[in-house]
Formats: C-alpha cells, structure tokens, sequence
C-alpha cells in the first residue's frame, strides 16, 4: 500500500513537458497563445501524471474559478436557508459553485469569512442580512463584485430587498384591525437593518393610534431565534398587563411566542393574536397556523445570483436595486374582524 504520495503539482507537468509553468497555466486557462505541439506535449504529461487541474490552477492567469461565495447570518433560520437554495439553484444552472458561510450574527465572523472568500478568489460574493456598516463591508469586500440582499444598498452596490418597514406597518395595522388594544413588538437584533426597520414600521403604525402613548414601553427585544420569542413572550404574559397582540420580527420568533401562550394556558388567537414575519413554511404547518407578512426568500436568492452574474460579466458595473414588495398573509393566528 503506497502512502505519503506527494501530489503532482503543475511544475511537474511543466517539467515533463519540457515547457515553462506559464506555458502549462495558459493550457489549463485556454488562455494566449500556445503551439499545437506544444500543447499536446503539456495534454500528454497531464494524463501521463495524472494530473487534474484544480479551480485554482485554473484560475492562475484568468483569476475566474466558476465559484461565488454567499454569507448568511444564521443558517438554521429558514429565511436564510431559503436564500441559499435560491442563490445555488441559479448559480449551478450558470454552472458555478456556492460556499456557504454562516457568521452566526458576529460581525468578527463575517470580517474572517469575507477576508477569506476574496482569497480563495471566488468571483464574486452574496451577502445577506449583513450587520456590517456599509464603509466596514466595502473594505472587508474590496474590489471583489458583490451584492446585498436583504438590505437595500445606498452607496455601497447593488441590493435585493423587500420594503421592511412597509411590512411591519402592515402586520401593526393589521392587529390594530382585530380588535387588539395593547400590541407589543418583540424586535430583531440590535445593528441588523431588517430589525430596524421593521421596528420604524411598527412604531410608525403606533404612533397613528391616539391611545398609545408611551411607544417605547411597548418595544420588546429579540433576537430573531425561536428561543428569543419564547423567552419574551413569557415574560410579557406574565406581566401585570399583558398584551393582546404581539408582532414578533420574524416568523421563529412568532412560532416561540406561540407555544409560550399555550404553555400558559392561553389560547390563540382569542387570548392573544401573533404576527411574524418573512413566510417561512413553518409558519403554515403550526397550529394556528401564522398570519406573517411574505418575501419571497427563495426569489430574492435567486435575483440575487442573476445580479452578481450580470456584474461579474459587465466591464461597467452598473448598480442594480431589485424590491420586493411585502404582503400580509391572514392566517389562524390573529382574530376575524367579524368577532369585533
């Protein structure tokens, strides 16, 4: 059994070949100039050595290796997922490969991945629902093509997003219509955009509504896990005046404030009506399945891929902005209006 076998690199291939490295990369790259004998001298010390040429040897004059790389904040979160899948699908049917990095909502993890995406020469990188400024994402990102998605883009690129605050005004005004008279939101986390603005919307929506006053005291905050929601919805229902309405930032959280009410005995939505956020399929094989306000993760991956496609073979990188436009979904989760 043979072990310790040194692996071919391509100076060997030059070696044999009796050409130089250059000579044998512009083979691999079918790149420049090559004589026919000379190249069928490189292809025959190839299969002589059995040489395969890796994406970075190939990539060695052309700087393209056919892969992107794609950060997400929290991969075990549906949304996110959902991103994924969309960007993948459309990046395998242009046939390029997909490394998925999870930061795990770190801004120190999303620096060290982007740091080592644009050295293992990716062609270019998606990032979703990044934390980062946008002077701390154009310096980790460098020259690299790139979009954003999940946030729109001011100065720094091209985005795909949805209207977050639109959303949260609609899931607001809608347990408003129900009859609820105390709402309370349970946020997302702090330095995330989507958070953000989904608490603009909410207490946009508030703010219309004469009786509320103290809008702060009915901010709750979370973050964005299952866990979060659960543990803030218990704390709010064993309050001393407990809410009749809760808009939680995102569908996991939702899902959490609903087992913490049945936990409590209580019973949705006649005790209490809860909203969530982005439409995950979770959100409709719970039970009460959930009222949520839809974006399209899947699509938004997908046109994500189809931007960066377009950038990375476009000498002018023009700046494209793709919106999504949020829409409530009614669900079991809140009350028909017929009961008030």
């Amino acid at each position: 059994m043979e072990s310790g076998r040194a692996v071919t690199t391509i100076r060997d291939v030059a070696r044999v070949a009796g050409v130089a490295v250059s000579t044998v990369s512009r083979v691999i790259n079918q790149s420049g100039y090559v004589a026919k004998d000379t190249e069928a001298k490189v292809k025959v010390a190839m299969e002589q050595l059995n040489f395969q040429p890796s994406g970075i040897a190939r990539g060695l004059i052309s700087r393209k290796t056919g892969s992107i790389g794609l950060l997400v904040p929290d991969v075990a979160n549906p949304f996110f997922s959902d991103i994924a899948r969309g960007a993948e699908d459309a990046a395998i049917a242009e046939g390029f490969s997909l490394f998925l990095c999870n930061s795990d909502w770190q801004l120190d993890r999303e620096r060290m991945y982007l740091d080592i995406l644009r050295r293992r020469w990716v062609d270019g990188v998606i990032v979703a629902g990044t934390r980062s400024s946008e002077s701390d994402l154009l310096e980790c990102i460098g020259s690299l093509p790139f979009v954003v998605v999940d946030r729109k883009a001011t100065q720094m690129g091209s985005s795909v997003w949805s209207n977050n605050e639109v959303g949260a005004l609609l899931a607001t005004e809608h347990l408003m219509s129900t009859g609820c008279q105390k709402i309370v939101h349970i946020a997302g986390p702090e330095q995330s955009p989507s958070a953000t603005a989904r608490k603009t919307g909410f207490l946009r929506a508030m703010s219309q509504r004469p009786s509320q006053s103290a809008l702060q005291s009915l901010l709750f905050p979370g973050d964005f896990r299952y866990e979060g929601g659960y543990h803030a919805a218990l704390s709010l229902l064993n309050s001393s005046a407990p809410p009749d309405g809760i808009f939680a930032a995102n569908d996991l959280m939702a899902i959490g404030v609903i087992q913490a009410a049945e936990s409590l005995g209580l019973h949705i939505p006649q005790d209490l009506a809860v909203v969530g956020y982005d439409n995950i399929a979770m959100s409709s094989y719970v039970s009460p399945r959930l009222t949520t306000i839809d974006q399209p993760g899947y699509k938004m991956g997908q046109a994500g891929f189809e931007i960066l496609f377009q950038i990375m073979h476009s000498k002018t990188q023009n700046l494209t902005d793709q919106e999504f436009e949020p829409t409530l979904i009614v669900r079991e989760s809140t009350r028909s209006i017929l009961l008030h």
